[in-house]
């Protein structure tokens, strides 16, 4: 139920909008200075990818707003969230934007930003723990390690027109680690992609809900992924997450995996 301001109340609004990173799933992964920025919202407005048990910290007067996200039955454009983060922090103060994972890796945060500077709100920046390197530590998967791998490369898996990105070729011949975020339909794609570029035993990991209650993870190899993925009843119903690279090899489960190819020379 939304809180019912006075005309008094109106008068005097002091309009601000906070951007806040939830985290990549689990809401005890959110900041204390999140949790903070919550406990002193008029309004939050926040999307799929947020535990709603967040709100328990926002105050029982605040107004919640859900916005979706693309992929849901329920969904506001870009413009549309936008729009409502001004109109609220004009009318009711503090607007807390809650968004999953960290703001500003493929969060559309910044767009957000550039709105609210637009009509001179006052806005504040709390950063989340992305997704792209916390889903693969929590499973002892570290995304750069010495000798295996000195650098990190994150990429979505389409480009802004909807094609599999490009990136991706140049990506695929270096050694870093690479972590695709939004990439799950494209996965037969990059697989295909890394065995032209020779890197068909470069260890994989996919890893759908990370950090949550139903989280759900395929380790394996480029040549034998997609396989893994459907024998651990992975899909899009969730956000996923794709990692390539040597330090995947790191991870508990991969050791069974490697005795297993050694001793099978058609992979």
């Amino acid at each position: 139920m939304e809180r019912q301001f006075t005309d008094r109340e109106r008068s005097y609004v002091e309009p601000k909008i906070t951007l806040v990173g939830a985290g990549p799933g689990d809401p005890d992964l959110i900041s204390v200075k999140g949790v903070k920025a919550l406990k002193a919202a008029d309004v939050v407005i926040y999307d799929a990818l947020v535990d709603e048990i967040l709100l328990d910290y926002v105050p029982k007067g605040a107004t919640r707003v859900y916005v979706g996200n693309p992929s849901g039955d329920e969904n506001f454009s870009q413009s549309t969230v936008n729009q409502l983060m001004v109109d609220y922090a004009l009318n009711f103060g503090h607007v807390v934007r809650l968004k999953g994972g960290d703001l500003f890796v493929f969060g559309r945060g910044y767009e957000e930003l550039e709105y609210a500077a637009s009509y001179s709100i006052e806005t504040e920046i709390i950063p989340g723990i992305s997704s792209a390197i916390s889903v693969p530590g929590l499973q002892g998967i570290p995304v750069t390690h010495k000798g295996d791998s000195d650098g990190l490369w994150i990429l979505c898996g389409t480009d802004e027109k909807g094609d599999l990105n490009k990136e991706l070729i140049s990506a695929a011949s270096s050694k870093a680690t690479v972590v695709v975020l939004l990439g799950y339909e494209q996965l037969h794609d990059i697989v295909n992609i890394y065995q032209r570029a020779g890197k068909g035993r470069l260890p994989v990991a996919v890893i759908q809900n990370g950090s949550m209650k139903n989280e759900k993870i395929a380790v394996g190899i480029v040549n034998t992924i997609d396989e893994i993925v459907e024998e651990e009843g992975i899909d899009n119903s969730g956000p996923v997450l794709l990692v390539f690279g040597q330090t995947v090899a790191h991870h508990k489960r991969f050791c069974s995996i490697l005795n297993f190819l050694e001793g099978d020379n058609s992979y």
